[in-house]
């Protein structure tokens, strides 16, 4: 992901300092970037420049176990405005110290989840508000099992995979069809690198007046989707960077044309993000206060929490 979001900055000119832990990852991010990193890990960097004033903005693209611990380094150095790759750290635990460090010293937090800016939701939003709003949505959020399994993460990652990963597609529905004000959350099994649960299912009503439901199953086949329903359109992602659409009316699914070129050219999403959090507005970017207020309900869904009735938000 640092490479990733260094392509950008290297296309919007922004200049940039890289700091970075091992040689091997340190050599690829310059072979790839032609930028050169500081090696040694932030706390070590952060030492060395204590006596030199801190840069002001930061993104922090670390591993997911890091993710928190250093966004709250940063906010304690007197870093003002953060964008943390998603979801924002390891744990609920670990989010929730990031939003109390934000509040604490005054900073700005806001967490990276680029499906939000793809060429693909932008159209759709289009479309949503032509139709008058959204009258009812679902999404699946199946992940595979027999490859995740085999990653090789940090200890405690793959136990949080629903956060670190799944949630990607969760925003993505929520941000479409409004945040969720019901639920009922339904779930049963486990895995060994996921115990908590591997087939979910659950149903409500968010802040819009929008009906939900969703569905996974870790042990079976399946993909990431979203579907979308207003009065004229039914609008179908799956894959997420691409848009469908069923006319009132008809049984044909047909593609939607959208202006790929950013997405294609850099890691979709990414470039219209990074533009949103360099800019004043931070159009569409969840802030860290919002992503704490959908912890619970995304504990809920996960299984994390094992009340199955519906619970008010």
């Amino acid at each position: 992901m640092a490479i990733e979001y260094a392509k950008v900055l290297n296309a919007l000119k922004v200049s940039y300092t890289v700091i970075g832990r091992g040689d091997e990852s340190s050599l690829k991010f310059r072979q790839e970037t032609g930028v050169s990193v500081i090696k040694g890990g932030i706390e070590k960097w952060l030492e060395k420049e204590r006596e030199r004033e801190y840069p002001q903005k930061a993104i922090v693209c670390v591993g997911e176990e890091a993710l928190g611990r250093v966004t709250r380094l940063l906010i304690k150095k007197g870093v003002r405005s953060i964008l943390v790759e998603k979801p924002g750290g390891l744990t609920s635990e670990d989010i929730r110290l990031v939003a109390e460090e934000t509040d604490k010293e005054g900073a700005k937090v806001y967490v990276g989840y680029n499906r939000r800016f793809y060429a693909s939701t932008a159209k759709a939003l289009e479309i949503i508000e032509e139709d008058g709003g959204v009258l009812s949505f679902s999404f699946e959020f199946t992940e595979w099992s027999h490859v995740i399994s085999g990653l090789k993460k940090a200890e405690g990652v793959l136990e949080e995979w629903f956060l670190a990963n799944s949630t990607h597609v969760i925003d993505l529905a929520f941000f479409l069809g409004g945040m969720p004000k019901e639920i009922a959350c339904f779930t049963t099994g486990g895995l060994e690198w996921h115990p908590s649960a591997s087939i979910f299912t659950g149903a409500g009503i968010s802040e819009k007046g929008a009906l939900f439901s969703y569905q996974a199953n870790w042990e079976s086949p399946g993909r990431w989707g979203v579907e979308v329903l207003t009065k004229k359109h039914r609008l179908i992602f799956r894959p997420l960077e691409k848009l469908q659409v069923q006319r009132i009316g008809s049984v044909g699914i047909e593609a939607v044309e959208i202006d790929e070129e950013i997405d294609t050219k850099y890691k979709a999403g990414l470039f219209k993000q990074v533009e949103s959090f360099l800019g004043s507005e931070k159009r569409g970017l969840p802030s860290i206060y919002e992503q704490i207020k959908v912890l619970d309900f995304f504990e809920k869904v996960s299984g994390k929490t094992k009340k199955k009735k519906i619970s008010q938000f």
